[in-house]
């Protein structure tokens, strides 16, 4: 059975996505329609939003799940009465959280995902703007980089670099291994003197194969010959200088992005 899932909030909606998605990924079996609703500010709009739940619900003869993270509770109030099941995490958290710490909230919206730290803002659009000015080995002044990926061509450092530099504000270069540097004993000695913020990524042969014959069909650099070597080769070196690895095969850039962090023990807000 088919149910709508709406994610509604006065701000980008992105908290309430987030939270709301991780909690279905534990329902896989299930086909979930899901629709982001963001910038609902106003009375008005919580009421349009409530409409369209009412009309989910028509369609699928079933109430339609509502993640909601509205800061105003007059805006929210008007969402209580829908024809879905509401979740709200303002009204489930922000009572106990007053309890606890002993203060009462200061209602303002957007603080998760605007620019409310506008230091912090500053500082992942400098590390964007690094992450992009240190891809592929364009730069090798890597005195700067909080981390630096190595790996073969396509094995998934750019997406990790750019996602590392977006949430958590973290400078991070990546360098390709060309076939000149796999024929050597060690890895390049511009690397080699950053080793502590170094850290590999390989893959599998056959998915690199695959990946790169997206890019290049019909390729020596798509061959899966060619992709067994390249492999087998960065690992090698990665060894040899004991660069902590892993493999992006079977890993999101947000499993990679974590993992590389604890590795390495950069403790990092995320945004």
């Amino acid at each position: 059975m088919r149910r709508t899932v709406f994610f509604i909030s006065d701000g980008t909606a992105i908290t309430a996505e987030t939270f709301g998605h991780s909690l279905l990924t534990q329902f896989s079996n299930l086909d979930f329609r899901q629709v982001r609703l963001p910038f609902v500010d106003t009375e008005n709009k919580a009421r349009d939003a409530a409409s369209l739940v009412e009309r989910a619900a028509e369609v699928d003869g079933a109430p339609p799940l509502v993640f909601s993270t509205i800061v105003d509770q007059n805006v929210s109030g008007a969402l209580r009465d829908c024809k879905g099941h509401l979740f709200d995490m303002f009204a489930t958290f922000i009572t106990p959280l007053e309890e606890v710490l002993g203060v009462s909230r200061s209602p303002r919206v957007g603080q998760a995902h605007g620019m409310g730290n506008s230091h912090a803002y500053e500082d992942r659009m400098e590390a964007t703007n690094y992450a992009l000015t240190h891809d592929d080995g364009i730069s090798k002044k890597l005195d700067q980089a909080d981390v630096i990926l190595v790996g073969v061509s396509r094995s998934g450092k750019t997406p990790t670099c750019l996602y590392m530099a977006l949430h958590y504000g973290i400078k991070a270069a990546n360098y390709p291994l060309t076939e000149e540097d796999l024929e050597q004993p060690r890895l390049p000695v511009f690397l080699r003197q950053h080793l502590p913020k170094l850290f590999g990524l390989t893959i599998d042969p056959e998915r690199l194969s695959q990946i790169r014959e997206n890019r290049r069909p019909n390729s020596r650099y798509a061959s899966l010959k060619q992709c067994r070597y390249e492999v087998e080769a960065a690992e090698a070196l990665l060894r040899t200088d004991k660069v902590p690895t892993l493999s992006t095969t079977d890993s999101s850039v947000e499993e990679l992005a974590s993992r590389i962090l604890l590795e390495l023990g950069l403790q990092r807000e995320v945004f």
